[in-house]
């Protein structure tokens, strides 16, 4: 009986687990068109710890920094370092969107690894880091696109279309299709590793509810981070590759 009794409970755990649904949506019907407002939702949150931090960190600085404002220039030297080492000297005007990018991606995934979002009841649908929907990560990777042609044709001019032909125009099919593969790159790599990281806690919270999801959400910490800066470093090095010579 005890056997038949773990089986069952394997079986409805097995069951619970393949219930578990990619993409449920909470949405806000706007005139004609429909609005994901989990994302819009979770994306507020991000920005208000976001504005309110800086508000703090700038309020008042002190000639002999706390320690919250050294925290603060830490993280700012940190992301004129990786500006600076993709972009090169003319790195400054960039520094602003390298470190919104890396700031609004790496406080949106953690808010999905520290915040319970899923236990927020809605109508329907349900509550996430807003970097677990691909439409957060394709407007991020967008404005990235659109950020280096702004930063080529600004350096370059019409001229710097010129490197679509080189080394050759033979290469010039493969060089466009270069431009389209990037943001795709960039979208689905950071949605897939935090989409992935949410189910695996969520399977082995249904399965092993105490102890051992705890690593992996600390794990998940740690990736989180480095997706943050994988994607805030690429973006540097496509705006830095847009403004340099041509070879």
């Amino acid at each position: 009986m005890n056997v038949l009794s773990c089986s069952i409970t394997t079986l409805k755990g097995v069951y619970d687990i393949s219930g578990v649904e990619v993409g449920q949506h909470f949405y806000w019907q706007i005139g004609g068109s429909q609005v994901h407002a989990q994302v819009l939702i979770t994306s507020w949150v991000v920005i208000a710890i976001l504005l309110g931090s800086a508000t703090i960190a700038v309020r008042n600085p002190q000639t002999i920094p706390t320690d919250g404002q050294n925290f603060f220039e830490y993280v700012l030297e940190f992301i004129r370092d990786v500006s600076k080492t993709q972009i090169g000297e003319e790195y400054g005007n960039w520094v602003p969107f390298i470190g919104t990018m890396f700031l609004f991606i790496f406080v949106s995934n953690w808010s999905g690894a520290l915040l319970p979002w899923k236990i927020i009841q809605l109508p329907h649908g349900e509550l996430a880091a807003p970097t677990n929907d691909i439409n957060t990560t394709v407007a991020l990777a967008l404005l990235t696109s659109v950020a280096y042609f702004y930063a080529g044709l600004t350096k370059k001019g019409l001229g710097y279309f010129g490197k679509y032909i080189q080394p050759t125009p033979i290469l010039l099919p493969i060089n466009i299709l270069e431009d389209f593969t990037k943001p795709l790159s960039l979208s689905f790599r950071l949605f897939g590793n935090i989409l992935a990281d949410e189910l695996v806690v969520v399977v082995l919270v249904s399965l092993v509810p105490l102890v051992v999801p705890i690593p992996v959400m600390f794990l998940g910490l740690f990736t989180s981070g480095i997706q943050a800066l994988i994607f805030a470093t690429l973006a540097a090095a496509y705006i830095g590759e847009s403004m340099e010579g041509h070879h």
